[in-house]
C-alpha cells in the first residue's frame, strides 16, 4: 500500500484512498503551492469544491504539478446555492471552466438541500454524459440515501461526510457498506479548532510506532478502508501526511482508536443547516 493505494467504486472507477484537501485553502498561490507539492510528493488525488472558491487555483496547481490529466483522480462539488436556483448544469460547467479540464473524476452534491432528488437526477445526466467518471454525495444521513435509492435506484459512487475518532459515524458506515457506497472522510483529523490531535491515546501511538498523531489517525482511516482527504497548506506537512504506508496499527490499537468516539461535530449537522 502506498499513496497511490486506491479503492474500488460501485461503477469499477478507482479512487485513491488519500488526498489532499483544500477547504479553506484561499484562491491564489497559497492553494497553488499546496497543490503542486502534493503532486510533486506523490499525490494523485486532489478535493475541491464550488464554495470553496478556490478551483481556479487548483487547476493552475495540477498543471504546475506536471501530471498528465488521466493520471489525477480530481474531485469538485455543487454549491447548495446552485441546487436552489436550479442552475446545477451551469454550475458544473463553471467548474470545469474554473478547474481547466475537460472532465473531472468524482462530482459531489456538497449538502442535502431541499431539491437534492432533483440535483441527483441532474447529476445522473453529467455521469451518462462522461464528464465526471462517478457521481456521489456528501453530507448525506442515511434517511437522505434510502430517499435517493427508493426513488431514482442510482446508488452513489460516495458518501463524504466529517469523519475522525470524535466522529465515528458507525451507523452510517455501516449502512454505506451495506448499500456498495464509499466513504470518504473530510476534517479526517478533526478539522480547525479541534483537540483531537492532543488526545493521549494518539500520542502513545505516536509514541510506539514513531509517528505523529495525524499520522496515527490518517492509517486508522486507511485501515478501516475509509477514503481521507487531510487538508493542508503547509509543505511540510503535505509530505508528512502521505508517510503513513510504512506501519501498521494492530486489531487493539485500531479498536482502541475507535473508543475515543464523542459522537462530536466539529462542523455543520446535515440534519439541522441554515446556507
Amino acid at each position: 500500500m502506498d499513496v497511490a493505494s486506491k479503492v474500488k467504486l460501485n461503477n469499477g472507477v478507482e479512487i485513491p484512498q488519500l488526498g489532499l484537501g483544500v477547504f479553506r485553502s484561499p484562491e491564489g498561490p497559497e492553494t497553488v503551492n499546496a497543490v503542486r507539492w502534493a503532486i510533486e510528493a506523490g499525490y494523485i488525488h486532489i478535493d475541491t469544491a464550488k464554495i470553496y472558491g478556490n478551483e481556479k487555483s487548483v487547476g493552475e496547481g495540477i498543471r504546475a504539478g506536471g501530471l498528465a490529466r488521466e493520471k489525477l483522480f480530481l474531485t469538485t462539488k455543487l454549491w447548495n446555492a446552485d441546487m436552489r436556483a436550479n442552475r446545477q448544469l451551469a454550475a458544473f460547467d463553471e467548474s470545469l471552466k474554473l478547474l481547466g479540464v475537460d472532465y473531472v473524476d468524482l462530482y459531489l452534491i456538497h449538502w442535502p438541500v431541499e431539491n437534492y432528488l432533483d440535483s441527483w437526477r441532474t447529476l445522473e445526466k453529467i455521469y451518462a454524459s462522461g464528464k465526471a467518471k462517478a457521481v456521489g454525495v456528501s453530507n448525506f444521513q442515511i434517511r437522505h440515501l434510502e430517499k435517493v435509492l427508493a426513488e431514482t435506484g442510482v446508488v452513489p459512487a460516495v458518501n463524504q461526510i466529517e469523519l475522525h475518532p470524535y466522529l465515528t459515524q458507525e451507523p452510517l458506515r455501516r449502512f454505506c457498506a451495506e448499500k456498495g457506497i464509499a466513504v470518504q472522510a473530510w476534517s479526517p483529523i478533526g478539522g480547525q479548532g479541534n483537540d483531537l490531535l492532543k488526545n493521549p491515546l494518539l500520542a502513545d501511538l505516536g509514541a510506539k510506532h514513531g509517528k505523529t498523531p495525524a499520522q496515527i489517525v490518517i492509517r486508522w482511516h486507511l485501515q478501516r478502508g475509509v477514503i481521507a482527504i487531510p487538508k493542508s497548506v503547509k509543505k511540510e506537512r503535505i509530505l508528512e501526511n502521505r508517510l503513513v504506508f510504512d506501519f501498521a496499527l494492530s486489531a487493539d490499537e485500531i479498536a482502541a482508536v475507535n473508543g475515543l468516539n464523542l459522537n462530536r461535530r466539529n462542523g455543520a449537522d446535515p440534519d439541522n443547516f441554515n446556507f
